[in-house]
Formats: structure tokens, sequence, C-alpha cells
């Protein structure tokens, strides 16, 4: 097992396979958070650049799929609807992935973190924020925000799902939304870190080693997911949010 990944060893490869299953489980409940929960737990015991490795594969397959779950159709509606999101997303993706090994890690988590829980206790406190509907400048802006931060983590699942929880997006729509916007973030995500050296030979199967038990966990998920109304769906993706939010301002503060 040692040749086959240097930087674990049998028991935290078991860990990783295990964290794997949660992280897909969770995506496949509300539509994201894996690549949160794969790399806040990965990084509890191997370097920040592997674990982002990790999650390459297994977020970009499991988000395909979660995209074409309503058919070819549907998700290429959803392409054309969210295209400037996509396009200036995964711009600054590719962009800010070359400054992976620049920018401090703890300044990203805040960066993150804190907005993410500001807006989730908003609205936790029954205070809705809304939009009226789609904006090509607020979507340049939040796509931007989304693939910056993307590219640096590999996590741009709480920008989305904060726009899309303000255009009250119904749960199936949100579900296949998030997956064609994160897919085509993965797939930029893929090729950014193949030219930043993050993902190459020594990751690579890691990351093929994950694929199986995320999508056994996303499976599972799915299946709780099919049984939860609107409401509960919606109050579901804020505690996440909320976790996820709260633990990046952990991992960079403490």
């Amino acid at each position: 097992m040692d040749a086959i990944f240097p930087f674990l060893t049998p028991t935290t490869l078991t860990l990783a396979l295990l964290i794997a299953v949660f992280g897909g489980f969770v995506k496949g409940v509300v539509g994201f958070a894996m690549p949160l929960v794969i790399i806040s737990g990965l990084t509890t015991f191997i370097a920040p650049e592997y674990a982002l490795a990790g999650l390459i594969v297994p977020t970009l397959v499991a988000n395909t799929v979660q995209s074409l779950r309503q058919g070819v159709g549907a998700a290429w509606q959803s392409i054309k609807a969210f295209r400037v999101f996509l396009a200036v997303g995964g711009i600054a993706l590719v962009c800010s992935a070359q400054m992976v090994r620049i920018v401090p890690v703890e300044t990203l988590q805040l960066l993150i973190g804190v907005p993410v829980m500001v807006f989730v206790l908003i609205q936790l406190l029954g205070v809705t924020l809304r939009l009226s509907g789609q904006s090509a400048a607020v979507e340049a802006v939040i796509g931007a925000i989304a693939g910056f931060i993307g590219g640096l983590s590999g996590v741009w699942g709480p920008p989305t799902v904060m726009y899309l929880t303000a255009l009250e997006t119904p749960k199936q729509d949100q579900m296949r939304i998030q997956g064609v916007i994160y897919s085509g973030g993965a797939l930029a995500l893929f090729g950014a870190h193949l030219g930043s050296g993050v993902l190459r030979a020594e990751t690579l199967p890691f990351s093929l080693a994950l694929l199986p038990p995320a999508l056994f966990g996303m499976w599972l998920g799915g299946r709780v997911s099919d049984r939860i109304d609107q409401k509960i769906f919606r109050r579901s993706t804020l505690i996440v949010l909320l976790f996820a939010g709260a633990n990046l301002v952990r991992r960079a503060l403490f």
C-alpha cells in the first residue's frame, strides 16, 4: 500500500476512503459540499496539496452524474441559463489555480467561511435574502468569486449555493444546476492542476481511488434527498453551509 500511495499508511488510506463516502453522502442529500468535506477531512492527516489532488477526480465525475440526472436536454438548458457564471468562473478558476502555492490557506479559509456564516445565520433567523431574477452582472461577480476560490482550494460550492438560494430555485432544478456549474468548474480544475503540478503521476491514482466510495456515498444520499420536500431541503442546505463555513473559520484561526 505504501508503494502505491507513499504519503499514506493503510490506516490513513482507510480514513480517506470513509471521508469520501461521507462527502458523497452529503452531496447526494443537498447537491454540494463534497469538496469541503473531503478537503477538511483529508487535511487533518495529509498535506493540503495531496488533499486537493484527491478530490479532483471524484468531484468531476460526481458533478457530471448529478448534472445529467434529469437528462442531457435539461443539463444543456442549465448551461445556457448560467453561461455567464460558467464562463467567468472558469476563467477565474484557471487563473487562481496557478497561485495555489502562494496564497496562505488561512486567508482563503476566512474569505470563504465568514461570508457564508453571515449569509446562513441571516437566513436561519428568518430574514430572507432574495433576488427577483437572474442578473448578468451579479452572476459575473459571484462566478468570479466562486472560481477564484475554487482554483485555490477546490471548493466553490458556498458562493454558488448562496446565489441559487437567493433566487429561490426549486429543489430538483437547484440540484441539476449545481451539478452543471460544479462539473464545469471541476473540468477546469482538472486541467488547471495538471498545469500547476498538483495532479500528477504520484497523486492521480489516489484521486481515482477515492472515486468509488464517493459515488457510493452519493447514491445513498440521493435516496434520502428524493424523500424530502423543498422546505426541509432548503433548511438542510443552510445547515450544511453553516457547518462548512464554521469549519473553515475554525481551521483558519486554530
